[in-house]
């Protein structure tokens, strides 16, 4: 049978034309009030299909009371929804064959006679929902593939935007934790959950200003600048357990072994992990497509490259609560590295009146067991009274190995000096500490007392065996003496610290409440470093030099009264407080018997305010006032010839450092457009800045102290700008702009000679994310870095130079049951110096296969697929120019496989799967 390709042709024509006249234009307003005419604000409008109660689209009311929803469907009729806390929800059916411009008019919210029963039974599936303080999503109500993660929900909410390494932010605002109804799961480390929970779990994702347990108690206002979000798991799922088990092998004796065991039931929570990798992962935040790889675990211009190391880790997280009167959060772990590193290092160092360079070589091997554990239980005997109890434990022992090479030379290449050092050591700290409150409620107007105690004991003890040469060379070159240290240092340090703090809060008005505080903090402090020298033939290191050792003991007292006012509305949140803070620290140095006693009385002022435009939309401001007291180590007048070639003395005249703080901000999310806009800038200026004051001689010994400066300050300014459009068929973009600048004035001395520097840095960045639903996932992104420098000691140091980077993240969920993803990230650095790669491209790549039911899946991946990793940088100083080039993970190939099973309610959450 033959067919003409032209019916062929118009029969695709047809089907299309049919296809995309089913899907239809359609436009829902109205205004919400409630029965006294008072328009409803950020009322939540979302609109289903009836058919499967897809969501079709949402937004939210302003603050006129006004709403459109403007759109395309497939449906044939849909349900629109209007809900508010309080109120009962608004539900009405529509068909869009006879009509497509559906006016609701003005709609009238009935108050619920039963609010809580309501809003949870029929307002449950609002895809968003603002309360007072308070941003709620409904997370079954945002597309992603099956078996997503929390992170995967998260990016896809408005405003909410999730970077490679996992850091999460809310309309610019960084999310400081991650709370599980409520409590948190496993520490302060937020990727831990949302790597690790799956979404089927999950009910609502809340976002509220960031409060300690205290001020979640007392109702007090919480930190607005940084976020928390609490997931808050289904009735259902919480009760059931789910895990994940991974276990991975490639090339270059590379491996990977990772597991997580979570069981819920009501209240009761227990979780397990583990994992051992030598790719340099804490192994605990799994990625869906690179495991434990991740997408940023690779090291770019040098930053946090830290060499190679083998990690093995274990831990588990215990928290249950008893009625309304006890509640339990403990965590454990454990965490054993093995880091292995290799520097190189070549530096310019310019004086007033001289330039010399220094080239070394460096390698380490570092070797440490940490134990970390945690509990915080809680107490309620009534309503009005909480106790909370709060130990902490942290021990470390280690060892370590380091062997390096450095040497000096003059600009025509005459060498001046050279030093060989070898390091061989153990070292072990123990740190306990323990937060003991009561807090007392009075009436119910936030009035409340606190009383705390709490107590910091540590101790570390470091030995370490020290061998240097050093050949010290005359000026025509010749070498001229040798200098040998080879020695034992003994470095042994304990210190007590207990305080006793006082808040209370007293009702003034309905708006205005005054704050009353004091603390008292005591610390004493012993430091002893006894250095021994070998005898000549002897194996033992029994001579001590007194000169390299000493024997500290100080004390510290400080004293902080503070008065403040607070306004709180539902517009106006402003809180200005001041004090005086009286610091005396005693030192004495038994060695020398040299010793201070200084005493520091400071005036201090804190002052911010949060005016909301409308629910969506605020501006904030902060000013605050402070004295930073010089270190103790600053202050010493004692010489310290540990290294030959900086001796340091403290200086007992230093004054404190005064710093001026302004920051201001304005945040908006705009539902109805669907895009978000920060914008911020702030700045710091320093009166009696402490900063080295250093000679250098002319065999390059230099001589440091410290000293008092006026004239450094620093601002910075940025915005950045979201969007959500959703398109046809379920596709998404997500574009996203910001922009970030910084300035610093700094001023200091180099050899006796005062300078001062100017470093600008102009950065404007451009993302966009794209998906095609159930199909591809595109993240290109873009970043530009301008940089000025200028010196006022040699205007040819001044330095002008542009570092591009630029980065796309592609993942393909076809053809099914296939999971393929690439990370390429191209970068170019402006200021390398001539030896050094200035530019390089690292792609990642992951390819992998579900089975199992979904409930498996192997796969294969390749880290840095072009094998051009690099781990180079830069650094610039008022005088000098430095190039490193550091050890970094190269090239290689894993293979693994990912195994889940997981039970809720008695029955198994991957029954009924959608396409992956």
């Amino acid at each position: 049978m033959k067919f003409n390709s032209r019916v062929i042709l118009l029969a695709l024509m047809s089907l299309l034309c049919f296809a995309y006249a089913k899907a239809q234009d359609f436009q829902v307003k109205g205004k919400v009030i409630d029965s006294e005419n008072t328009p409803l604000e950020s009322a939540t409008i979302h609109i289903e299909k009836v058919q499967d109660s897809s969501l079709v689209d949402y937004t939210i009311s302003d603050v006129d009371g006004n709403f459109s929803v403007e759109g395309k469907s497939d449906a044939n009729a849909i349900n629109i929804f209007i809900s508010y806390t309080g109120f009962n929800t608004y539900k009405k059916q529509f068909s869009l064959q006879e009509e497509s411009n559906i006016d609701l008019g003005e709609v009238i919210m009935k108050f619920s006679t039963n609010s809580l029963e309501e809003v949870l039974v029929k307002g449950n599936r609002a895809p968003v929902t603002i309360k007072k303080d308070t941003l709620e999503f409904n997370a079954a109500s945002f597309k992603t593939q099956p078996n997503a993660n929390v992170e995967d929900v998260l990016k896809q909410l408005p405003g909410v935007e999730v970077d490679n390494s996992g850091k999460i932010t809310v309309n610019g605002k960084e999310v400081s934790r991650i709370l599980v109804n409520g409590k948190e799961f496993f520490g302060d480390d937020p990727k831990i959950a949302t790597k690790n929970l799956p979404k089927e779990i999950i009910d609502k994702i809340q976002v509220v200003d960031t409060k300690t347990k205290s001020e979640e108690f007392t109702g007090e206002e919480g930190d607005s600048e940084n976020k928390t979000i609490n997931l808050t798991v289904k009735e259902d799922k919480n009760k059931g357990y789910f895990s994940r088990l991974t276990a991975g092998g490639g090339t270059d004796e590379r491996y990977e072994l990772s597991g997580i065991a979570n069981y819920f039931k009501d209240e009761l929570r227990l979780s397990v992990l583990g994992s051992s990798n030598n790719i340099n992962s804490s192994g605990f935040t799994f990625d869906e497509v690179f495991d434990a790889m991740g997408r940023s675990a690779y090291s770019i211009n040098g930053n946090g490259g830290g060499g190679i190391t083998k990690a093995d880790n274990a831990g588990f997280n215990f928290a249950n609560q008893w009625g309304e009167k006890a509640d339990l959060n403990s965590n454990y772990f454990f965490n054993r590295t093995d880091n292995k590193t290799a520097t190189k290092v070549e530096r310019e160092n310019i004086l007033p009146d001289r330039t010399y360079f220094n080239n070394s070589e460096s390698t380490s091997n570092r070797q440490n067991d940490n134990h970390r554990a945690r509990v915080n239980f809680e107490f309620k005997p009534d309503s009005l009274t909480r106790i909370s109890f709060r130990p902490n434990v942290n021990m470390n022992k280690g060892f370590s190995t380091s062997n390096s090479f450095t040497e000096s030379f003059e600009n025509d290449g005459t060498p001046i000096n050279n030093a060989t050092t070898q390091k061989k050591g153990e070292v072990f700290n123990a740190n306990f500490s323990n937060r003991f409150d009561i807090t007392r409620k009075f009436g119910d107007k936030g009035a409340f007392v606190r009383l705390g105690l709490n107590t910091t004991n540590a101790t570390s003890e470091d030995d370490q065996v020290y061998y240097s040469s050093r050949e010290i060379y005359n000026d025509s070159g010749n070498l001229e003496s040798t200098e040998v240290q080879d020695q034992f240092i003994d470095q042994d340090t304990e210190e007590d610290e207990y305080a006793l703090e006082f808040r209370s809060r007293l009702p003034l008005s309905g708006q205005v409440s005054l704050d009353l505080g004091y603390s008292y903090r005591k610390s004493n402090q012993s430091s002893a470093r006894l250095v021994y020298d070998r005898e000549e033939g002897e194996e033992v290191f029994n001579l001590l030099n007194n000169e390299l050792s000493n024997d500290f003991e100080s004390e510290t007292f400080n004293h902080r009264p503070e008065l403040g006012l607070v306004f709180n509305s539902d517009k106006i949140r402003a809180n200005f407080s001041g004090g005086l803070q009286n610091i005396r620290l005693k030192n004495k140095d038994l060695f020398t018997e040299s010793s201070f006693d200084n005493t520091y009385t400071n005036l201090f002022v804190n002052a911010n305010a949060r005016y909301k435009l409308t629910k969506t939309k605020s501006v904030y401001f902060n000013y605050r006032s402070s004295r930073n007291t010089p270190s103790l180590t600053q202050l010493q007048p004692v010489t310290n010839t540990t290294n030959p070639l900086n001796i340091v003395t403290g200086n007992p005249d230093l004054e404190p450092t005064l710093e001026h703080s302004v920051y201001a901000n304005f945040n908006n999310y705009d539902f109805k457009s669907r895009s978000g806009f920060y914008a911020y800038l702030g700045g710091s200026l320093y009166k009696d800045r402490v900063v080295s004051f250093t000679t250098t001689n002319e065999d390059l010994v230099r001589t440091t102290t410290y000293t008092n400066v006026n004239g450094a300050y620093s601002a910075f300014a940025g915005f950045s700008l979201n969007k959500n459009i959703e398109l046809e068929n379920g596709n998404s973009l997500n574009p996203r702009v910001g922009f970030r600048t910084t300035f610093n004035r700094n001023v200091g001395f180099s050899n006796t000679q005062k300078y001062n520097s100017e470093t600008l840095s102009l950065s404007p960045q451009l993302a966009i994310r794209y998906e095609i639903e159930e199909f591809l996932t595109l993240d290109p992104n873009y970043q530009l870095t301008y940089n000025n420098a200028s010196y006022s000691l040699d205007a040819n140091r001044n330095q002008n130079y542009i570092n591009h980077k630029l980065g796309i993240e592609v993942t393909s969920y076809w053809p099914k049951n296939f999971i393929f993803g690439n990370d390429i990230s191209y970068q170019h650095m402006g200021n390398m110096a001539p030896g050094f790669k200035n530019d390089f491209v690292l792609w990642n790549m992951s390819l992998g296969y579900q089975l199992l039911g979904d409930d498996g899946i192997v796969k294969v991946k390749v880290f840095d697929v072009l094998d051009q990793n690099i781990a180079t940088s830069r650094n610039t100083g008022e005088d000098f120019i430095q190039d490193t080039q550091q050890l970094v993970l190269e090239q290689y190939v894993m293979f693994s496989f990912t195994y889940k099973f997981s039970k809720f309610g008695g029955k198994k959450p991957n029954d009924k799967r959608g396409r992956f």
